[in-house]
């Protein structure tokens, strides 16, 4: 199936891929963390439009991690952008429970399976793969898969399995995130111009 769907913006964020020289991935959080090890609430909200209130009940619910002296280091960015990329499609409690089924319990690094940020890295990169390749069927998105993490070793026996598991409901869901975006956009569209109905 080709839904010749192609993504301007970083995922999780607001910004174009264009704006920032065509980098995803670990190259923007790079970008993003150049000049501190820390980035603070109000440039998240830059990146990403969350507002605080929100990103505060996600950390309230356990679903983020504190930010230490008021910064969020780069694994905690990437772990919200990945919610924020997810939230139009999947409930946050469930995005909650996939990401829990990566690495385990938010405020404990020693049952994790990978960094948040190379998690985020691989998503962005097999999504550039997808979208430069027009493929989207459930046989390519899983071979882009398999290809992507070629160089992931695992920290527990089982883990690349349970990674590539992840990567493939996060990558579906992505895509159904941008479908629905498209189909709001030619609803709003439709109702401009057809005017109301009563």
């Amino acid at each position: 199936m080709n839904l010749e769907i192609k993504e301007t913006l970083i995922p999780g964020t607001r910004l174009d891929k264009m704006e920032m020289g065509n980098v995803t991935g670990l190259e923007f959080l790079s970008k993003v963390f150049y000049i501190s090890d820390g980035v603070m609430l109000t440039q998240i909200r830059e990146v990403s439009g969350i507002d605080g209130s929100t990103l505060q009940n996600w950390t309230k619910r356990g679903w983020v991690a504190n930010a230490q002296l008021k910064k969020y280091n780069i694994d905690q960015v990437a772990h919200i952008l990945i919610i924020n990329m997810l939230r139009s499609c999947i409930q946050l409690d469930k995005i909650a429970m996939l990401l829990h089924y990566i690495n385990g319990k938010i405020d404990d690094r020693s049952d994790d399976i990978i960094r948040d940020s190379v998690l985020y890295d691989y998503i962005c990169r097999i999504l550039d793969k997808l979208m430069e390749q027009d493929a989207c069927s459930m046989t390519s998105i899983k071979e882009v898969i398999r290809e992507q993490i070629t160089d992931y070793e695992e920290a527990m026996p089982g883990a690349r399995e349970r990674l590539g598991n992840a990567l493939e409901i996060i990558v579906i869901a992505y895509y159904a995130a941008l479908i629905k975006r498209r189909s709001d956009e030619m609803l709003t569209d439709l109702m401009s111009s057809y005017g109301s109905y009563n």
